[in-house]
């Protein structure tokens, strides 16, 4: 099915990267929000127009893309169906349970409307954040029910192959459970390690590493955002952190018995962290595919303009494709290194060639 016309209802960061993602294939989107500076923002930055909604069915685009808290998308949807906005909708929240159960509730037309969830997002907000590229080759969710139309199943598919990402199929109920464990108890788990920072010493603050950026940077997010979020999908998210908590309480014990002289406590500690790196080991690697074992190489390289761009540059040249790339800064320094996830044939190649060039390689 083709789309010629897509109306995105919420200009934050997801429906921004939608509509930016269509925009690049060629689609018309319009945009609707009720917050008027977020949806000129969302135009100016070549999202679409902004949508007349006085305009009636005569307007009637091809699928509105509903990108509202979980709360209020059932609500929104009632509203777009009883104008005639679109042919088919479908919503972009995060838990999918509570907003289809309102919908039906509410009497809206599940056959023309297909819940749906992009597993991507950043620690920003808002349409400032948005990027046509948000979703490449990152899953989306494709939820529909029994009363969902093969049509309005095809458009949502459709859309998230103009915006190149990979649909799943999945039940809402085990959708919500899924995102429990992969991203909402997560971000909650972070928030409590970042938690622990508000309170800390400088001296500790001024010891912070790589490691505790990379766990609380999620910890950023908004919290009203994620307050929604959250109370959507209440009771898996509780049942993944009970677990937790239990873990780390386990962990605590073993700890405090292994500071009191108690040497066999270690064995508590080290099945949680081996536990911990399988469950790490599961997680996708690049494409969705199974996790890859690279190799990384790592760069002192300066804080100055144009020295990531001299440094990619020497991997073009001897061909050596980077998977990944983090860096890591040193405090009070102007320089920092760079972490080159590489595969581990390209590591004698890229090594050498980096060297002659004058790059200083650990």
């Amino acid at each position: 099915m083709e789309l010629r016309t897509v109306l995105v209802v919420g200009t934050g960061l997801i429906g921004t990267s939608a509509a930016l993602a269509l925009r690049k294939r060629g689609v018309r989107v319009l945009l609707a929000d009720r917050d008027q500076g977020a949806v000129r923002l969302a135009r100016e930055l070549g999202a679409g127009e902004e949508w007349q909604p006085g305009e009636g069915p005569s307007e009637q685009v091809d699928l509105a893309v509903i990108a509202v808290p979980p709360a209020h998308v059932a609500t929104e949807l009632l509203e777009l169906q009883r104008i005639g906005a679109a042919r088919f909708y479908t919503d972009v929240a995060s838990v999918k349970v509570e907003p289809l159960d309102r919908a039906a509730q509410l009497g809206c037309d599940l056959a023309s409307y297909v819940a749906s969830h992009p597993l991507a997002g950043r620690e920003k907000s808002g349409p400032g954040a948005a990027r046509a590229d948000l979703f490449l080759g990152r899953p989306w969710a494709l939820c529909p029910t029994e009363e969902s139309g093969p049509e309005a199943k095809a458009a949502v598919l459709r859309l998230i192959e103009l915006c190149g990402a990979n649909a799943v199929e999945v039940s809402a109920t085990d959708h919500d459970r899924a995102v429990a464990v992969v991203s909402h108890a997560p971000h909650v788990a972070a928030s409590a390690v970042a938690a622990r920072l508000a309170d800390a010493a400088d001296v500790a603050l001024g010891l912070a590493g790589q490691g505790v950026r990379d766990v609380t940077r999620i910890a950023g997010s908004d919290p009203g955002l994620w307050l929604g979020i959250l109370s959507g999908n209440a009771a898996p998210v509780a049942e993944v952190l009970e677990a937790v908590a239990a873990d780390l309480a386990e962990a605590a014990g073993a700890l405090r018995a292994l500071a009191e002289g108690d040497g066999t406590a270690t064995g508590e500690i080290t099945q949680l962290l081996k536990r911990g790196v399988a469950g790490h080991d599961r997680i996708p690697g690049k494409h969705g595919g199974p996790a890859s074992s690279y190799s990384v190489v790592q760069v002192v390289i300066g804080d100055r303009p144009g020295q990531l761009a001299r440094l990619f540059q020497v991997c073009d040249e001897v061909g050596v494709n980077v998977e990944d790339v983090r860096l890591e800064h040193a405090p009070g320094l102007p320089l920092g290194i760079a972490e080159l996830s590489v595969q581990p044939d390209a590591v004698p190649t890229l090594i050498d060639a980096l060297r002659e060039r004058g790059w200083q390689v650990p």
